[in-house]
Formats: C-alpha cells, sequence, structure tokens
C-alpha cells in the first residue's frame, strides 16, 4: 500500500496527461439483442443512389439532390452498407443494414430485400453463377425430410 500525502489528490492516468492511444473499435450492437455486440469481417456492400427521390428520403432538399445526381449519375454512399454480421446470442449470421454516424458509432437493422436493389452487381434472386447444380443440390440436401417428417441426414 503506497502512503499518500493529505491533501494531494491521487494522480491518474487523465490527470498526468497520458492517453489511450488505441482507437476504439466499431460498436455494432444486434437489433434483437441491443446489449448484445455483434462482429462482421466480411465484405460490405456500399449502397448506390440513381435518383434524386432517394437522396430526399435521406433529408436532402429536392433541389440539391436533383444537382448531385446530375452532377454523378451513380452516387455511392460511403456511410451506408449491406453487411454479414453475426450475433452470438441469435447463433445466426444474417445480412444488415449498417449506417456509420462516425468512427464507432453505428446504426444496425435488418436489411429488407428491397435496399439489395440498391446495390451494384449483385442480384439476391438469381443463384451464383459460379456454383454449379450439383453444389446447389447438395446444398439444399439438408432441408428435404422424409414421409414420416424427419430429416434424412443429421
Amino acid at each position: 500500500m503506497v502512503a499518500v500525502p493529505q491533501g494531494r489528490p491521487v494522480p491518474s492516468a487523465k490527470s498526468t496527461g497520458r492517453r489511450n492511444r488505441r482507437p476504439k473499435r466499431r460498436e455494432l450492437f444486434c437489433p434483437a439483442h441491443p446489449e448484445q455486440r455483434i462482429e462482421g469481417n466480411g465484405k460490405k456492400y456500399f449502397l448506390h443512389l440513381l435518383s434524386p427521390e432517394e437522396l430526399q428520403q435521406r433529408g436532402m432538399s429536392a433541389k440539391r439532390a436533383q444537382l448531385i445526381i446530375h452532377a454523378y449519375p451513380v452516387l455511392v454512399l460511403s456511410n451506408e452498407w449491406l453487411e454479414e454480421l453475426f450475433c452470438p446470442q441469435c447463433g445466426t449470421s444474417r445480412w444488415c443494414h449498417v449506417i456509420k454516424h462516425d468512427r464507432v458509432e453505428h446504426t444496425v437493422r435488418w436489411a429488407p430485400r428491397n435496399l439489395w436493389e440498391q446495390v451494384a452487381h449483385v442480384d439476391p434472386t438469381v443463384a451464383n453463377p459460379t456454383a454449379s447444380e450439383y453444389s446447389r443440390r447438395e446444398a439444399r440436401r439438408h432441408r428435404q425430410k422424409r414421409v414420416d417428417g424427419k430429416r434424412f441426414y443429421d
């Protein structure tokens, strides 16, 4: 135990001028379990805007949205994207719509299907062309059930 003279405060990290130089990680929380942090290191699919109406929905004036779309026919949003995130409490990976407010603060919600229309080069209704028909059939195999309601493969 260290003796501190009366009247003098104990120096802490904040009062000595030192600061934590380690950057804070982004904080993403599950929409279903707000106290649970979720992780994702997958690919980010950034949203693309093609019309002034989409910009107006995000709070921009009509005239300014029209000018921006005329200057940039395809506007890529650097602060909004779709990303697959894993929640340990849910036990599943789900696609989420992530909105970045600053380096640490983000808003996460489940991604509705219509947002995929704003992502370039991805069509969720079409199967992956690089996967063979055999691979697709084998991936669906675990969902097949027997006549008695049990699965063929467990």
